[in-house]
């Protein structure tokens, strides 16, 4: 696999699209980074890393509208590819939605999102776009 960034969104998009209450993927400090900021945001309910031999694994408890069944993400978006990487700097900062979603960044601070990155005037790699 070349991109397992992109491979867990497209687990995450593919799972609202068919409706699933719950998605497994492999783990890795990268996903679980993410999915804590997701979880922290509100997009998804919870998640849980479950320790196998081979390799560890990573449950997540997808979130839908109580009435309507809609789904917390309406779209989440790859960036940054391995192909072509995607950098910004404070000045220069994404904003998704006219600031209603996230951007999720790498930095040097670790994986946060667009507004923690401003608070803590650091620039770095614009993983995904979630709304």
């Amino acid at each position: 696999m070349t991109d397992p960034i992109a491979d867990y969104l497209t687990r995450i998009r593919n799972a609202y699209l068919a409706g699933n209450k719950v998605v497994e993927m492999p783990s890795s400090k990268m996903k679980e980074s993410l999915t804590k900021i997701l979880c922290e945001k509100g997009y998804i309910l919870s998640y849980k890393v479950v320790e196998a031999v081979p390799q560890n694994s990573l449950k997540i408890a997808l979130k839908y509208h109580p009435q309507t069944k809609m789904p917390a993400i309406k779209k989440i978006e790859r960036v940054s590819t391995p192909g072509l990487r995607q950098y910004t700097d404070v000045k220069d900062m994404p904003r998704v939605l006219n600031g209603l979603g996230i951007a999720i960044l790498s930095t040097s601070k670790g994986v946060i999102t667009d507004k923690e990155a401003k608070e803590l005037n650091v620039g770095g790699e614009v993983i995904c776009y979630v709304y």
